[in-house]
């Protein structure tokens, strides 16, 4: 959560500032500010809301400065006001902050009784307390941070600015995300990459326990104690306008329509020319893992779970590996069986989800071999894997996932198809079979996203629903928990997804003449069972939203309304669907008027537990 920019150089900051700052605009939108260092004073300035509060607040204002940081904000610790809004400054010492203290209100008592005033509600303030009571003891600005953060407990990414020090920035990472961009006129941090792809393309990943002091020239890294680290440079090869809309309204309709490109970049390089094999990244360890592994276990959260889901399916049924699927907030609390011969699959689009990395130290703990499935280069959670599968879905800005989640299925099947490869439960005529189909796959979304217009016309028809209802089965099951998220993520509408041979036991009491029932239909295996459930609804002069397979005439004559998906083998069908009811969930909202990008309450990248 929230969103860290840092500057200094021979430019002027503030614009680098504030264009960093809405590339992060996913990740916090409580409120803003920046803090810019003028000559002999420090400039800071804040706003509640979007950002675009603190750009009205900054016309007019001459900030020649060319050392800064920035911050947008989703709220933890104290609601979202001017206030409690960062930069927080005490004394000549400004810092930003994301993550949390879980000790603030110890070591707020402390500074209280020494004679400190707070000024806001967070848990942030007491960094800048602390460091200004180790300057006024004597430390420079840089072990004055080192003292300061080895006091609290918690996570943390910070960026300092002081007049004590003004040519300097000095930020540090435990648990929360930082990296640090090498430019040709001034060095940068930042909580992600695309905050600075203006700017640069060359990027240090930094470590938990690292300490940077960024300067106009250079750029020097330490542990905590001052040891010198080093971490290495990586050329990031996204260009700046895949990180912009492209000509489309909003980020999520951009990403959606992304999405037949992203799954061939995720598939590009891993599938052998011959149709015979499959290429994962990972190496040898991988190669082990995959060997050895008597069952598997998938940790993620969100939108990522559902993935999971149909992962397990697949993993199961092609590999013959025994899979459980837990949400990452939960895992660690049921006390899970690990050993070095169960694997933990953990995704995650960010490769920052606190949760999850905490199930990752659970694994550690155990001694279980770790795969992880990101979006993100350089993540928290893929450094700290033994084998990370990266999907290639570019930057996603829109908060509701959509081209993540479809690159994470396309990845779960490769590994599916990789572990049975290894393992010896598929043939290789059999797995070549399974490769064609994935190369057919790009073109089957493209023909859903023909259908963008009907779909609109459907969300018409729902607009004003209050709830909503999905049913699927099998492979489809999942398929409608996600489509109920996002319906609900977006839109605001409650909706749940159900399997539909539990509607009988407890959802069929909501089912009335405004109620929709969408329904996942498609030609498979479950087609005769879900189609019975769905009669139940009719029965019940429930309103079906059919999603069916084209030229399917028997879905026509009980439905409301239909979307239609091409024919395709069953067991990729989920990424299919998927597709339909991301539209759905947009046009509805975008009907109701709701921030699409940045839906109320929610952030991108969630870095805290």
């Amino acid at each position: 959560m929230c969103g860290i920019v840092g500057y200094i150089g021979s430019e002027r900051c503030a614009p680098i500032l504030i264009e960093g700052l809405r590339r992060l605009e996913y990740r916090g939108y409580d409120s803003a500010g920046v803090a810019i260092i003028e000559g002999d004073r420090i400039e800071v300035v804040r706003s509640v809301g979007k950002l675009s509060r603190l750009e009205e607040r900054l016309q007019g204002v001459e900030l020649r400065g060319t050392a800064g940081v920035g911050h947008t904000r989703w709220a933890t610790h104290g609601r979202p006001s001017e206030e409690n809004a960062h930069p927080h400054r005490v004394d000549d010492v400004v810092v930003v902050h994301n993550g949390i203290i879980e000790n603030y209100l110890t070591l707020r008592a402390e500074l209280t009784a020494a004679g400190h005033a707070f000024s806001s509600e967070t848990d942030t303030e007491v960094i800048p307390h602390l460091i200004a009571r180790f300057l006024r003891e004597g430390a420079d600005l840089e072990r004055a941070v080192r003292e300061a953060l080895s006091r609290v407990h918690g996570s943390y990414a910070v960026a300092v600015v002081s007049l004590r020090e003004p040519r300097r920035v000095i930020a540090a990472r435990k648990a929360s995300p930082l990296v640090v961009g090498l430019g040709e006129d001034g060095n940068f941090v930042a909580s992600d990459i695309p905050a600075l792809l203006s700017h640069t393309r060359r990027f240090q990943f930094l470590e938990d326990g690292d300490v940077v002091v960024l300067e106009p020239g250079s750029v020097r890294i330490t542990d905590l104690a001052g040891t010198p680290v080093l971490r290495p440079i990586q050329v990031i090869q996204w260009s700046p306008a895949m990180a912009e809309k492209g000509g489309y309204k909003h980020f999520m309709l951009k990403e959606i329509f992304e999405q037949p490109r992203a799954i061939a970049d995720t598939l590009s390089g891993r599938l052998s020319a011959a149709g015979g094999s499959i290429h994962l990244d990972g190496g040898a360890a991988a190669d082990s893992i995959a060997r050895t592994i008597r069952g598997l276990h998938i940790v993620a959260c969100g939108t990522s779970y559902h993935a999971g889901l149909v992962g397990k399916y697949w993993i199961e049924q092609i590999a013959r590996v025994p899979v459980q699927v837990d949400l990452a907030s939960e895992y660690r609390y049921r006390e899970p069986i690990l050993s070095s011969d169960t694997g933990l699959l953990l995704i995650s689009q960010s490769g920052e989800t606190a949760d999850t990395l905490a199930a990752l130290a659970e694994g550690r703990r155990h001694g279980a071999p770790i795969f992880s499935i990101c979006n993100a280069l350089g993540s928290s959670i893929a450094r700290a894997s033994d084998a990370v599968l990266y999907t290639h879905a570019g930057p996603e800005i829109g908060v509701a996932s959509t081209k993540a989640f479809t690159t994470q299925l396309v990845t779960l099947y490769l590994l599916a198809l990789y572990l049975a490869a290894e393992r010896g439960t598929l043939s290789r005529e059999a797995l070549a079979e399974k490769i064609d189909l994935l190369r057919s796959l790009p073109g089957a979304v493209e023909e859903v996203l023909k259908l963008d217009g009907h779909v609109e016309e459907v969300a018409r028809s729902i607009v004003n629903a209050r709830s909503a209802l999905f049913l699927g089965r099998g492979l489809q099951y999942p398929i409608a928990l996600e489509g109920a998220l996002k319906l609900k993520e977006i839109s605001y509408i409650h909706a749940e997804g159900y399997a539909a041979g539990e509607m009988k036991h407890g959802p069929i009491a909501l089912v009335d003449d405004e109620l929709p029932v969408i329904s996942l239909l498609p030609q498979g295996s479950s087609y005769e069972k879900i189609l019975s459930n769905v009669m139940e609804v009719k029965a019940r002069e429930g309103r079906i939203i059919a999603l069916a397979t084209a030229g399917d005439e028997r879905v026509a004559d009980f439905a409301e309304s239909v979307l239609t998906v091409p024919a395709f083998a069953e067991e990729l069908l989920p990424i299919v669907t998927s597709v339909p009811l991301q539209l759905l969930a947009y046009h509805v909202a975008v009907l109701k008027g709701t921030d699409v990008d940045q839906p109320r309450n929610l952030a991108k990248s969630v870095t805290v537990e």
